[in-house]
């Protein structure tokens, strides 16, 4: 069977993140025996600059698209529904605050040495948007990492000190220097990069082109 790499670039604070993966999995459904995806998690700052206290959602949303209170209500109640009419945990998305995520890459850096990061990034999605907890917290972090198998002690050694920062900022860095100004972002077979929470039948449809390409190109003769 086929197989796709897909570089999905994300931050767990982003709403339309979820909601593209949602999608990406429907798209692996309807490619299910045809092609498999490969996908891999990495990191995007959506909010670099925000304090560790953080700031009101609907405060900051104002602030950073110069909205109106009713315009940000109107679209994030939309993307609520949107997100659980995919079937997300989109609970108490209207009461969270949004945070500077730097820290909780970290611990998914470390989530990913141990092929934990799905896992956390889905399991940090419920925690964010369904119960509103806050995704930088080192009790949050390490009691979200356990219930994914991985050990809340190193968490929060991990959190007490800097390992994993250059890391993350170098593919933070990467992915800005390559294109990647949004999340959700995919790069496909390190060559396609795409923007936005694709619809599934549009990622089936871009999928298989690029399978067709590669047939094509293998079936070309050799020169000599």
């Amino acid at each position: 069977m086929n197989s796709v790499k897909i570089d999905l670039v994300s931050d767990v604070v982003c709403p339309w993140c979820a909601i593209g993966f949602a999608r990406l999995q429907q798209a692996q459904e309807m490619l299910r025996g045809e092609v498999e995806l490969d996908v891999h998690w990495n990191s995007f700052l959506l909010n670099p600059d925000l304090p560790p206290e953080g700031r009101d959602m609907i405060e900051h949303l104002k602030s950073k698209y110069g909205k109106s209170e009713t315009e940000i209500l109107r679209s994030q109640e939309a993307l609520k529904s949107l997100g659980e009419e995919l079937g997300l945990h989109f609970e108490h998305f209207l009461e969270r605050r949004s945070w500077n995520t730097f820290d909780t890459h970290r611990v998914l850096r470390y989530a990913s040495l141990h092929n934990k990061d799905q896992a956390m990034n889905l399991a940090l999605f419920d925690a964010y948007f369904g119960d509103a907890e806050n995704p930088t917290d080192p009790a949050v972090l390490s009691r979200v990492a356990e219930s994914v198998g991985l050990d809340g002690g190193a968490v929060r050694d991990i959190l007490a000190g800097d390992t994993h920062g250059e890391a993350v900022s170098e593919e933070v860095e990467r992915f800005r220097a390559g294109g990647v100004d949004a999340v959700p972002s995919f790069i496909v077979d390190d060559k396609y990069l795409t923007s936005g929470a694709q619809p599934p039948d549009v990622i089936v449809e871009g999928v298989r082109q690029i399978v067709a390409q590669r047939e094509a190109a293998a079936s070309q003769p050799n020169e000599t």
